[in-house]
């Protein structure tokens, strides 16, 4: 028989000494542990009946079974933790906003309920080894009451979360009337004691708290108490709690402007006096049949409001007698005013009203109004002139109608601009420079259709806030309105179209033949269509026999050059074959590209010499064209091009010729990466995953391209990748926008095999270092900055040393951010890497709060980790978000089912059948639902 040990760890003296611990203002925290504890006894007795037949069950299996006491330590220190949680929960109380408060409230009471159920569970097992009639049951007993007693990682406060657990130890021991029982039982009462003591000290200590002790006395045992909160916050910190329960706290909002701006109480308003960084969006000349409901829909998407100055004569007719008849657009108009936009006069016909006077002009306005009184009566008293032309009497005519000239301050010219993303380019322009304003737009012009989405989207991005109209002047709606933008798409980085010519040769005639160049070539060629949009049709793929000389050099002259090409195109160029290179009698080297019949003794005829692309890149039209090159090989010249702040515009203006190639002279291909593809290519590949968007603003250019896949290669193979740009370049970059990833995770999602997760760990490893800011999500209050500019050593294209900048990174709405961290969270579930893939979509969901995606991502990776309850409540949460995902209610069935709860289960199996009865997890929510 065990002695009676005193209870006692490292952290505090012995249970016979019966540390103080000061609690200060943290008083209340403890008490409610010490509550919870209580509380769990008084409720756990309701559970009783169940717990007979429970003990019944135990004792059978105990007496038949060697004892083992590890389920129920398990189940104690469960206890323990849900016990802690909640100390770490309300640590600190007074610094949580009331938002945090309540879902710690509500969390806790979730830590509470789960504590009583792990009570009510361990009560009967502990019962059953009491009364199991086995000759060590007694030692057993003991070795739970050591670990309450003397482990060391107790601290006295923790042994607190036990008080209960003794309790009914106790009194199963006192059924026994045996010797050994009856010092066990005196043992238990010692221990009861001793916590009873600890509870009267902490009482005590609350009064020493607010009596009448000097502060410094109260001070030094609150630093007790605090080294005790901070011991568990070691283990716990509120965040993973309020996150196991399908709680993560939203970054607070930005302060929305609300006031008006000045100079707006009368006369005519320009723009110039609202706050900065806020614009007003006008749209004149509708309504138009289609236009303008498309427009509308546009900015419904990004939550903004819009004024419609609409011609009278789009809306109806005004009879002599001066009685309106509305015409079917009216309706149109109406549609305008229930989405909360406003409706505004743009005269009768259109007519300059400046070269009108007397009755003209008045009917010019009138009419209009009238027109616009007869759609709603709730239009405003806003006028603009058509033209901006007007005079003094027009001015006087609305004066006496009680109407308001409205003008503008940033022109877009879209009713001149054939072009949208000139129109574009022209407003970002004219926002920069005057930081607010009022812009003309026209609901007339499909151009204006194409062009706002990417004008929305960059000023939502750089934290400007759209105005409508309250009634008396123009002010940003309560709550502000960029909160509720669209589904985030990357940064337009400008093009009007994309080309690709895309080339791999296996099957050479006179070369060693390869294994791995036709399959990276058809995996670009997927990437490009699949990933970044190209269409189908303009990427030309040469295979084999087809990549002669003739054949490629053909797709460049013949093919492309009467393909339609436009200024404003791109061009992507990939090789994956043979390279060479030779001497010249100068002693100068040149590069070759090796077509599928060359002959290795006439390089000079035979190949492609580096020289003829540079020929080719200086005469395609395309503004941006980047070559990349799997083949080893030096000897090309190149240009260098400055960074700048201000990226996608001033990159917009000039013409970019780059090449990559994956090594120099006297280097061979490292064939044999994953999945079949060369180090180089698969390189590539994971780059064009995301993986090269190192500012993270969700462009690739070909800088970052090169700062990560260079240094990335040489690490992994003896090959050096050598980056520049080309003759004739104007130090123009070209740009892969990354896409938003969609995919919920679900037992279907594919994760990389080992050796791709093992050679993608060594990439990684040599990224270039973000500031330490940006290096990681976000701990506090705001999100993390984009990071700066990074410098990278690369080899230029004449084999010399390098230093390449990335760009600064584009601005980025939260919800664009969001997207980002929940696509990078994504790409480390497929790493397997689910701690850094937890920590992305925590980021995504502090972003943005209703992002059902990354909500239901996250819960798949607490899924795969086991943890299958904090799952359950991460899937709940998604279908909040999205009733109709049926993925998520598949993805909640098989949580519940793990986790033990068959009805729950059951029911969210039935809700993915109802909604895709032919879904492809049909069939396992059917075996699922037949298992009874």
């Amino acid at each position: 028989m065990n002695k009676r040990r005193a209870l006692a760890g490292p952290h505090y003296t012995t249970m016979k000494q019966t540390t103080k611990l000061a609690l200060g203002a943290a008083g209340a925290v403890l008490l409610l542990a010490v509550a919870t504890a209580v509380l769990i006894s008084v409720d756990s007795r309701a559970w009783r009946g169940k717990q007979d037949k429970a003990m019944a069950a135990a004792v059978a299996t105990v007496t038949a079974e060697p004892l083992d006491t590890s389920k129920i330590l398990a189940g104690m220190q469960e206890v323990l933790a849900g016990y802690r949680k909640i100390i770490v929960l309300f640590a600190d109380e007074k610094t949580l906003g009331a938002g945090e408060r309540a879902m710690a409230n509500q969390v806790g009471q979730g830590l509470f309920h789960e504590n009583r159920a792990r009570v009510a569970e361990l009560e009967p097992q502990m019962a059953a080894l009491v009364a199991s009639g086995n000759a060590q049951r007694f030692d057993a007993v003991g070795t739970l009451l050591d670990y309450i007693e003397s482990d060391k990682s107790l601290f006295d406060a923790d042994r607190l979360a036990f008080r209960e657990l003794l309790r009914s130890l106790q009194a199963a021991v006192a059924a026994d009337s045996s010797l050994p029982a009856i010092k066990l039982h005196k043992r238990i009462g010692e221990d009861l004691d001793a916590l009873l003591e600890i509870e009267r000290n902490y009482e005590k200590e609350i009064r020493l708290v607010f009596g009448r002790f000097e502060p410094r006395a109260i001070e030094l045992k609150r630093e007790r108490w605090e080294d005790y909160v901070a011991s568990l916050k070691k283990l716990y910190t509120r965040a993973q709690i309020l996150k196991d329960f399908g709680v993560v706290m939203p970054y607070p909002a930005p302060k929305a402007l609300t006031r008006k701006g000045k100079g707006e109480e009368d006369g005519e308003v320009f723009g110039y006096s609202l706050p900065p960084k806020t614009i007003v969006l006008t749209f004149d000349d509708g309504p138009h049949g289609v236009y303008t409901a498309e427009i509308a829909a546009i900015l419904k998407q990004y939550g903004a409001p819009g004024i419609f100055f609409q011609v009278g004569s789009n809306l109806g007719t005004v009879a002599a007698d001066g009685k309106t008849k509305l015409g079917p657009r009216a309706d149109v108009s109406r549609k305008l005013l229930e989405a909360g936009h406003t409706l505004a006069n743009h005269s009768m016909t259109h007519a300059q009203l400046s070269k009108l006077n007397g009755t003209g002009l008045k009917s010019e306005v009138l009419g209009t109004d009238e027109l616009l009184k007869a759609v709603d009566a709730r239009r405003s008293p806003l006028f603009r002139f058509p033209y901006g032309a007007r005079n003094d009497e027009g001015l006087d005519v609305l004066s006496g109608a009680q109407l308001r000239s409205v003008m503008w301050n940033i022109d877009s010219l879209d009713w001149a601009d054939p072009v949208p993303g000139s129109i574009v380019e022209r407003v970002l322009r004219s926002v920069d420079k005057e930081g607010r304003g009022i812009i003309l737009f026209h609901d007339i012009h499909e151009r204006t259709v194409k062009a706002l989405p990417a004008i929305l989207d960059r000023l939502a991005a750089e934290g400007y806030q759209f105005a409508g109209w309250d009634g008396s002047g123009f002010s940003v709606a309560k709550g502000g309105n960029n909160a509720a933008a669209p589904a985030p798409v990357a940064a337009n980085p400008g093009y009007s179209d994309s080309w690709a010519i895309v080339i791999g040769i296996d099957d050479y005639a006179n070369w060693p033949k390869l294994q791995y160049a036709v399959r990276d070539a058809r995996a670009i060629r997927e990437s490009l269509i699949q990933r970044f949009g190209f269409s189908a049709d303009h990427v030309l793929s040469l295979e084999n026999r087809e990549a002669t000389r003739a054949g490629i050099l053909g797709a460049f002259h013949d093919k492309l050059a009467n393909s339609g090409m436009k200024k404003n195109d791109r061009l992507f160029v990939f090789f994956a074959g043979h390279g060479a290179t030779r001497q010249l009698s100068s002693g100068r080297d040149l590069g070759y590209v090796i077509p599928a019949d060359s002959d290795p003794n006439k390089l000079a005829t035979d190949a492609v010499p580096m020289t003829e692309l540079q020929n080719i890149a200086e005469s395609l039209t395309a503004k941006h064209v980047l070559f990349v090159m799997d083949a080893c090989y030096s000897g090309l010249g190149l240009t260098r091009g400055a960074g700048s702040g201000n990226f996608l515009r001033d990159n917009a203006k000039r013409l970019g010729r780059q090449m990559l190639t994956a090594g120099g002279a006297d280097q061979l291909v490292a064939d044999g990466g994953p999945n079949g593809h060369s180090v180089f290519t698969w390189t590539l590949l994971q780059a064009l995953a995301g993986k090269a968007d190192l500012n993270g603003d969700g462009l690739i250019t070909a800088t970052e391209l090169a700062a990560y896949v260079a240094p990335a290669v040489s690490a992994v193979s003896r090959q050096t990748p050598a980056f520049g740009s080309l003759p004739g370049s104007e130090g123009g970059d070209f740009v892969f926008a990354l896409p938003a990833e969609a995919e919920f995770l679900s037992a279907q999602t594919s994760q990389l095999p080992l050796e791709a997760i093992a050679l993608n760990s060594k990439l990684d490893a040599t990224r270039p270092p973000a500031p330490a800011a940006a290096a990681a999500p976000a701990a506090g209050d705001s999100p993390a900055a984009l990071p700066a500019s990074a410098t990278v050593v690369v080899k230029d294209l004449q084999g010399g040393e390098q230093k390449i900048v990335t760009p600064l990174a584009v601005p980025s709405s939260a919800r664009q951010l969001a997207q980002r961290a929940n696509d990078r969270g994504l790409q480390l579930y497929k790493e397997k890497l689910y701690a850094e893939a937890e920590a992305q979509f925590t980021e995504a969901l502090k972003l943005r709060p209703d992002f059902a995606l990354a909500a239901n991502n996250l819960g798949f990776v607490y899924f795969k980790q086991d943890k299958f309850k904090e799952a359950a409540r991460w899937f709940e949460n998604t279908v909040k978000m999205d009733p109709s995902r049926a993925v998520a209610y598949l993805n909640l069935g098989d949580a519940h089912a793990k986790a033990g709860d068959s009805e729950k289960a059951k029911k969210a199996f039935r809700a993915y059948l109802e909604l895709a009865p032919t879904g492809a997890g049909a069939g396992h929510a059917k075996q699922e639902l037949e298992k009874g």
